[in-house]
């Protein structure tokens, strides 16, 4: 399970940010994750809920997950499609020069902070 060990540099990324702009409380951070980053969204919840008790300024935040569907692009037809649901062979001209443009994203995107 390394939804642990992202977590872990989560909680370390945002705690940083926290104390550069003299935050004392995180109520929320946001996350993208992509389709096919390989994180499993129900373990980084299980996770998270266990390590930010650990953290005082992050005890209470909550984790927001943003998904973020997977596109691939045939260089062929010059196409997107649905990387999921074909995978690497083009719907549309039967291509396997494709490749991933988004999908396999994990950002901090926002966090939220109390006054």
């Amino acid at each position: 399970m390394h939804e642990l060990g992202v977590v872990f540099y989560v909680i370390k990324d945002v705690k940083k940010v926290a104390e550069e702009n003299d935050v004392k409380r995180v109520s929320a951070v946001t996350i993208e994750l992509g389709e096919v980053s390989a994180v499993i969204p129900e373990y980084l919840v299980d996770c998270w809920n266990w390590a930010r008790k650990k953290e005082p300024i992050m005890e209470e935040a909550e984790l927001k997950i943003e998904r973020l569907n997977a596109v691939s692009f045939c260089e062929d037809c010059q196409n997107e499609y649905p990387t999921v649901e074909f995978a690497k062979i083009c719907p549309h001209c039967g291509s396997e020069h494709t490749y991933l443009l988004r999908g396999n994203e994990f950002n901090i995107k926002e966090i939220e902070v109390e006054d």
